[in-house]
């Protein structure tokens, strides 16, 4: 890791690919600025990363690209390192239920892969 960096992200998997490569340009850019963000900002505004209440640790990487909102799930692993996964783009106020699920689900994945 970069000595300027506070935190390291890293993609585990295809989802978060899958759904980025899928994107227009400028949604793209926007989504590598909050990631630099998260790698280089000490206290990180809840605008764009924030705990997922009752979810075993997972936490949303918040993107809004004109009227378009995505988001992004992940947790951390070895403290300081967050495990970027799968992703979609938010139509609701409250994030679906099956999003959750498949996040949680990939979690655990990734962490029976490193055993």
């Amino acid at each position: 890791m970069k000595s300027d960096f506070v935190r390291e992200v890293v993609f585990y998997g295809e989802h978060f690919r899958d759904l980025y490569h899928g994107l227009n340009k400028k949604t793209r850019l926007k989504i590598d600025w909050t990631i630099n963000l998260l790698e280089t900002v000490e206290k990180v505004p809840e605008k764009y990363f924030k705990h997922l209440a009752a979810t075993e640790g997972l936490y949303e990487i918040r993107v809004e690209c004109e009227s378009n909102i995505y988001r992004f799930f992940s947790f951390f692993d070895k403290g300081k390192l967050i495990i970027a996964i799968n992703g979609f783009q938010k139509k609701t106020n409250k994030t679906p239920k099956s999003e959750i699920e498949k996040a949680l689900k990939i979690k655990k994945q990734y962490f029976n892969e490193k055993q």
